[in-house]
């Protein structure tokens, strides 16, 4: 059974976990200058917000079995968007409107394209780095699937003693 004193130092932990996670994604970006895609940038959405929830729980503690619960869904729908990812870059779904950052049909003069084609290199079908040969979108399906099943699981245990 877990206690809320327990429930309370789960979520500390994964507080930090989830904060080294953004931590790291931007390392990457500014620190060693792989530009993510835009669905990079997408899939950190979940865990910025995924900050603030936790901090709420933590410091406001109302509406705790709410936020858990929203907290599992949002890395539910985090670990599908990673897998349309890890999808576009396994060549099972095409890439879509999405991938691109301005539509081409903006750019006026063919020096605008060009400048454009320059600054938009990063597919979302390209993988630019990978942690022990897994792509990133990879490690996202599975670390937002454990998460998604720990903010469930302790939804579920929330005040049992």
């Amino acid at each position: 059974m877990m206690t809320k004193e327990k429930t309370n130092l789960y979520l500390k932990v994964i507080f930090f976990i989830i904060l080294s996670t953004i931590f790291f994604a931007y390392m990457i970006e500014y620190g060693l200058g792989h530009k993510p895609c835009n669905l990079c940038l997408y899939q950190r959405i979940p865990y910025i917000v995924s900050i603030f929830l936790i901090i709420e729980i933590i410091v406001i503690k109302k509406y705790i079995k709410i936020t858990l619960a929203l907290l599992s869904f949002i890395f539910f729908l985090s670990a599908c968007l990673a897998f349309y990812h890890f999808g576009i870059e396994q060549g099972f779904f095409n890439e879509s409107l999405v991938c691109e950052s301005k539509k081409l049909s903006e750019t006026v003069s063919s020096e605008q394209l060009l400048e454009e084609l320059k600054n938009n290199t990063v597919s979302c079908k390209d993988v630019n780095f990978q942690v022990f040969g897994l792509s990133l979108a990879t490690i996202n399906i599975i670390f937002s699937i454990i998460l998604s099943v720990i903010f469930m699981k302790l939804l579920s245990n929330y005040g049992k003693n």
